[in-house]
């Protein structure tokens, strides 16, 4: 049809039935997932194996002795032992009717309205729901490490409780000091990153104290803000992350249930390497493994049923293990705020 007959045929109340090739609703989440913020990847060549942990108590006690005269001191000890991972896959797999591609394809419609590029992203999509899903199981509630503090209304060290964030009594600068402390004492190593759930931190940026330091560090143009670089400087972290993805906690076929993945008034302060290293120890660590052998632990794939099923499939395979390596590295705190 030229533009005339188009025309004509919309004065007749005809109306057009293809896609907007530039538009759609699509609720992908905007921001960063948990999963791969917090504790670093570890390529592994095997889908299980064993890693070295050498002693704390032996690494840190004073071995050196005075030399007999004509003898020599007893060897020092230096114990180690080994700690198991185990990397399994995981799959997803959702469906493109080749007949029903058939309109998108020939209409040229470009962007998330083309089938095979929205499956893509929905199967992205779902591995990363599922991860940060594994990250909040393995990582970050109430029961997981073994230095646990809890928010109450009333401050009481001897039993791990600390004043709420939301309460106007509560010192959260002074309260990560000690656990900060805490944790250089006991593990050996400066905690250099802190977790939040999303009550947590909308609790912190609200705190009296917290509000106090940073009044007088605006102007009119640029209002102070509590964000998430101000709470590291404050504390004097590395890094403050927030841990605000979403999913669908509903079953198939119910209302949905939106709900944030990980404990939104839940908080876990600890030390994490950068990268990988044989000598440096971490908090958590996330061991991945390429179970097909293209050096990547999160793929795509796309492959053909039967013929008379006119049906081609997207599949999504990731590998990995999601383990805690060191108790003495992290400290977490339920029910911070109210």
């Amino acid at each position: 049809m030229d533009n005339n007959e188009i025309m004509y045929r919309i004065a007749k109340k005809w109306k057009p039935n293809q896609y907007l090739s530039n538009m759609s609703m699509a609720y992908f989440y905007e921001g960063e997932y948990a999963a791969r913020r917090l504790f670093p990847l570890c390529p592994v060549q095997l889908s299980s194996g064993f890693f070295y942990t050498f002693s704390k108590a032996d690494l840190a006690r004073d071995n050196v002795q005075r030399k007999p005269l004509y003898g020599k001191v007893a060897p020092a000890v230096m114990g180690e032992s080994d700690q198991s991972y185990h990397c399994k896959v995981d799959q997803v797999i959702a469906g493109i009717d080749q007949i029903a591609t058939l309109n998108f394809t020939r209409s040229g419609a470009p962007g998330a309205a083309d089938p095979r590029r929205a499956r893509v992203r929905f199967i992205s999509e779902q591995m990363n729901i599922h991860q940060d899903i594994q990250f909040a199981k393995n990582f970050f509630h109430s029961g997981v490490w073994a230095d646990e503090w809890t928010g109450d209304v009333t401050e009481d060290k001897a039993n791990k409780k600390f004043v709420k964030f939301t309460d106007g009594n509560s010192n959260p600068i002074e309260l990560f000091d000690e656990l900060i402390t805490r944790i250089k004492r006991n593990g050996r190593r400066t905690p250099n990153k802190l977790a939040l759930g999303v009550d947590t931190f909308i609790g912190l940026k609200h705190n009296p104290f917290v509000m106090e330091r940073i009044k007088y560090t605006g102007t009119s143009a640029n209002p102070a803000v509590v964000n998430e670089q101000v709470l590291a400087q404050l504390f004097g972290l590395q890094e403050v992350v927030v841990l605000d993805s979403t999913y669908n906690a509903a079953s198939l076929d119910a209302p949905a249930d939106m709900q944030f993945i990980c404990d939104s008034k839940g908080a876990l302060l600890c030390y994490a390497t950068d990268n990988p290293q044989i000598d440096e120890p971490s908090a958590g660590y996330i061991f991945t493994w390429d179970m097909l052998g293209n050096g990547q632990y999160m793929s795509t794939t796309q492959y053909s049923a039967d013929d008379a099923t006119h049906t081609d499939y997207i599949e999504g395979l990731m590998s990995y293990d999601m383990h805690k390596c060191a108790d003495d590295l992290a400290v977490y705190l339920a029910n911070c705020v109210d």
